[in-house]
C-alpha cells in the first residue's frame, strides 16, 4: 500500500496539536507525509507541529466572520497549496475547513477527500427559549454550504448518530461513505485511572465558561447545595471567556466570596483537578460531537453528570457510569449532585464503570487505526530508525523554510 501525502486542515494550531496530534503521529509513523494546515500559529506551536513529524502551513481563514470575498480567497489559497504540495489526501475538520477545504481539494484534483464534523455547533444549539430567527437562518446557510461541499467528500466521519440524523438524513445531503466513531479518543497512558475523592464530595466543572456549556446551571445548583446545608465542594476550572454568552469574572468572584465555589482559573493540565475530584459535571446544551472533557474524566475514573443532549448522552450509561439529566434544568442537576452526596458509594462504582467504558471506547490508538483503515491508508508503523530519519529530514526542510519566512511569536 503506497504512502500518501496528507493535508490535515483545521483552524488554530493550538487545537490541532491538542486534538489532532495523536492522529498526526500515527500517520507519520506509518510513513505518510503530513502537512498541518492552520489559520493561526505561533513560533512555539510551529515547533510542536514539527516535533509531531508534520510540516506546518499557514493559510488565511476568517473563523467567525461571514465574508464571501474572504471565503473565496481562502478556497483559492488552499487550492494553490494543495497543488503545490502534491496532496493525495485532504482531511478537513471543523465547519469552515470542511466546507472550503473540501471544495478546494476537489478543484485541485486531490484524489481522496475526507471530512470530519465534530458536533453541529452554535447554529444548532437550542437555547432555553428555542431557536431564534437568526439561528434558523444560519442553519439554512450552513446546511446549504455543507450540501455544496460534502458532495465532494469520499468519507465523512461523525461522532454521534443525532448529527447524522439532523444534518445528513433530515436535509438529504449527498456525500460519500458516512462513518460513526466514538469521539476523537485519548492517549490512555496520559489519562490514567486515579482513586476518587469521597470526603468531602468534590464536584468539578472544567471547560469554557459559557452558558451553553452549562456553567450558569452549575452555579445555580452549587448555590442550592450551599443553601440546603450540604458541605460538598464545587470547583470551577477554566479561563473567563469574552463572549456575550460567558459568565462574567465579577460573578465568579462573587460566588467565590460567598463560599459557593472554588475557582482555579485555567490550568495547563486538567489531570490535576480531575485527580482531586469526586464527580465531573458537564450540564451542556451545546450541540457537542462527543465532549473530550467527559472522556478525560471517565478515563481517570470519575463519575459523570451530564445532559441527555446530542453528544453528551453518548458518554454516560445512566446509573452505571454516571447520571443523565435534562438540559436547561438546574433543579435536576441539584438532585443529581445531591444523589452522589447521599450515596458516596456511587462515586466509586460509577467511576470504575466509566473507566472501563473509556478503555473500551476512547483509546486513540484504536480510533486512529480504524480511521486510517476506513479511508484506505497504510497503518503499519515503520521501523524506529526510518521514522527518525524521515522526521529529521522534514524538520531540516521546515527549518530552512522558516528561516526564509519567520513566523512571529
Amino acid at each position: 500500500m503506497k504512502h500518501k501525502t496528507i493535508a490535515i486542515v483545521g483552524t488554530l494550531a493550538e487545537s490541532l496539536v491538542g486534538f489532532r496530534g495523536e492522529l498526526i503521529k500515527d500517520m507519520v509513523a506509518a510513513g505518510h507525509t503530513v502537512y498541518a494546515f492552520v489559520s493561526e500559529i505561533t513560533f512555539t506551536q510551529q515547533l510542536r507541529i514539527l516535533e509531531l513529524g508534520a510540516t506546518p502551513i499557514r493559510y488565511s481563514l476568517s473563523r467567525l466572520g461571514i465574508n464571501p470575498y474572504q471565503d473565496i480567497k481562502t478556497v483559492y489559497q488552499l487550492y494553490k497549496l494543495f497543488k503545490q504540495n502534491h496532496i493525495d489526501v485532504s482531511f478537513c475538520y471543523f465547519a469552515k475547513p470542511v466546507i472550503y477545504g473540501t471544495v478546494a481539494a476537489k478543484l485541485a484534483g486531490v484524489p481522496l477527500r475526507v471530512t470530519k464534523i465534530e458536533g453541529l455547533g452554535r447554529p444548532f444549539t437550542p437555547p432555553p427559549s428555542g431557536f431564534s430567527k437568526k439561528q434558523k437562518l444560519l442553519q439554512k446557510v450552513q446546511v446549504f454550504l455543507y450540501r455544496c461541499a460534502l458532495r465532494f467528500s469520499h468519507h465523512l466521519f461523525l461522532l454521534n448518530p443525532d448529527d447524522k440524523r439532523d444534518l445528513i438524513d433530515k436535509n438529504n445531503i449527498k456525500t460519500g461513505q458516512v462513518h460513526l466513531i466514538n469521539g476523537i479518543g485519548l492517549n490512555l497512558h496520559h489519562y490514567q485511572f486515579q482513586p476518587s475523592v469521597t470526603a468531602p464530595v468534590r464536584f468539578v466543572f472544567i471547560g469554557r465558561l459559557l452558558n451553553e456549556k452549562g456553567i450558569w446551571y452549575y452555579l445555580q445548583a452549587a448555590q442550592a447545595l450551599k443553601e440546603a446545608g450540604y458541605r460538598a465542594e464545587c470547583w470551577v476550572v477554566g479561563a473567563p471567556d469574552q463572549g456575550r454568552d460567558a459568565v462574567s469574572a465579577a460573578l465568579l468572584k462573587q460566588k467565590v466570596h460567598d463560599g459557593v465555589i472554588h475557582y482555579t482559573g485555567k490550568v495547563d493540565d486538567v489531570r490535576i483537578p480531575l485527580k482531586k475530584s469526586s464527580v465531573f459535571v458537564l450540564p451542556s446544551y451545546y450541540r457537542e460531537g462527543v465532549p473530550r472533557s467527559t472522556q478525560e474524566a471517565m478515563a481517570m475514573g470519575r463519575a459523570v453528570i451530564t445532559t441527555c443532549s446530542p453528544g453528551c448522552k453518548e458518554t454516560v450509561v445512566h446509573h452505571k457510569s454516571g447520571l443523565l439529566i435534562p438540559p436547561h434544568d438546574p433543579h435536576a442537576l441539584f438532585n443529581a449532585m445531591k444523589a452522589y452526596i447521599d450515596h458516596p458509594e456511587w462515586i466509586i462504582q460509577h467511576g470504575a464503570m466509566g473507566h472501563q467504558l473509556a478503555l473500551h471506547r476512547y483509546d486513540v490508538k484504536k480510533i486512529n487505526k480504524n480511521i486510517m483503515r476506513l479511508i484506505g491508508l497504510h497503518t503499519a508503523p515503520l521501523s524506529s530508525a526510518t521514522q527518525n530519519m524521515l522526521k529529521t529530514k522534514r524538520v531540516n526542510e521546515a527549518v530552512k523554510e522558516a528561516s526564509a519566512e519567520h513566523i512571529d511569536e
